[in-house]
C-alpha cells in the first residue's frame, strides 16, 4: 500500500508538500504513511482514492487494477 500510494504521486510529478496539503496535514505526516511508520486512516485512504481517481482496493493492494 505505502509503495502504491508514493508511486501514485510521483506518477503525477507531484510532491509530498502538494499531497499534504490536499489532505490538510503537514508534509512529515503524510511522509510517514509513505514509509509506513503510521497506518493510514480509513478517511485519508478515501481521500487519496478520490484524488487519484483510483479504489481503496488498489491502493490497499487488493486489486491489480487501478480504475474499478
Amino acid at each position: 500500500m505505502y509503495r502504491r500510494i508514493r508511486e501514485l504521486r510521483e506518477d503525477r510529478d507531484l510532491d509530498q508538500k502538494q499531497v499534504a496539503q490536499m489532505l490538510g496535514m503537514s508534509q512529515t505526516g503524510y511522509s510517514k504513511y509513505e514509509t509506513g511508520e503510521n497506518d493510514i486512516p480509513t478517511q485519508i485512504l478515501l481521500k487519496l482514492a478520490d484524488f487519484y481517481d483510483t479504489t481503496v482496493d488498489y491502493l490497499l493492494g487488493r486489486s491489480q487494477k487501478p480504475k474499478p
